[in-house]
């Protein structure tokens, strides 16, 4: 049966407004359970502004606020998946679970009940979180990529968080033996510089070379001092993708003659995409979804 424990936010880290990234750690003597990257685990606080369910006169549902009589709005527990940004290695050595989260709104513009509480965090301080002691999700390459000798996974804001445990813990696992023979590509856009949060890491990553990797990112909002080096339009990155794509597949026809050959009778590479639009855009042709259950990335 999955209980509750109770762990602390040990550090948390302000990537502007709406983004963040913090870690946690189980009370003394806990440990989270183990867990493959891209999985996912309920966290929850007790101090969220709590809303309620109406449905108006045209029919549509919508979350208010739920206040008392004296017209307060009422707090309590609020409790909310989210995918682990760190990799089962890090959890195994340093004891840490690591999230990379956005600060939610509604329509109105009222904060996430969870997130709103999330972003008031102080380490040492108002730092307890609740967690349940499962960590699941078939997000994972084993489930999702396995056999296949191309990943292609396309992130926008927080929905990295899946795919950088992903590639931290290749990068771990091909530092050990016999690296993953499959070649990756990720597509990460976000607003601004800072809010790409991993990209220094998975610079140093695909300089490397352990893996086969290639790492693309872009924003929307770059420097106002024009030199930033993440700047251009999506759609630009995504042709820049497509080529390094192209490139490297002629590269390999020539080295790995048998594996193309074989992933074209098995059909397309494989495609994982995770962010806030993912959901509601129909899966490109040809590669298949693979997106997160709602609300989790």
């Amino acid at each position: 049966m999955v209980q509750r424990r109770t762990g602390f936010a040990v550090s948390w880290q302000t990537l502007s407004p709406i983004l963040g990234i913090f870690r946690v750690q189980p009370a003394a003597g806990g440990r989270f359970p183990d867990y493959e990257a891209g999985q996912y685990i309920a966290l929850r606080r007790e101090d969220c502004a709590l809303t309620r369910r109406v449905t108006g006169a045209d029919g549509r549902t919508r979350y208010v606020p739920d206040v008392d009589a004296s017209g307060r709005q009422r707090r309590g527990p609020v409790s909310h998946a989210y995918s682990i940004s760190s990799a089962p290695y890090e959890t195994a050595q340093e004891g840490f679970l690591e999230f990379y989260v956005v600060r939610e709104t509604d329509e109105d513009g009222r904060p996430g009940r969870l997130t709103e509480s999330l972003f008031r965090i102080e380490p040492g301080k108002d730092d307890e979180i609740v967690y349940f002691d499962r960590i699941a999700g078939d997000f994972t390459l084993a489930k999702r990529a396995a056999g296949f000798p191309h990943v292609l996974m396309v992130a926008s804001g927080s929905g990295l968080a899946p795919f950088v445990s992903m590639i931290k813990q290749l990068h771990f696992e091909a530092g050990r033996g016999p690296g993953d023979p499959a070649r990756y590509t990720l597509l990460h856009g976000n607003r601004t510089a800072e809010e790409l949060a991993y990209h220094r890491d998975l610079e140093t990553i695909a300089a490397a070379g352990r893996l086969d990797f290639t790492y693309l990112a872009t924003v929307s909002r770059p420097a106002s001092s024009g030199h930033d080096p993440w700047a251009g339009a999506g759609s630009a990155t995504c042709s820049a993708c497509c080529s390094a794509c192209r490139s490297r597949k002629k590269r390999t026809s020539r080295r790995r003659p048998r594996r193309v050959r074989a992933s074209r009778r098995r059909g397309p590479r494989s495609c994982g995409r995770c962010g806030p639009r993912c959901r509601r855009a129909p899966a490109p042709t040809p590669c298949a979804s693979a997106s997160l259950p709602p609300r989790r990335c």
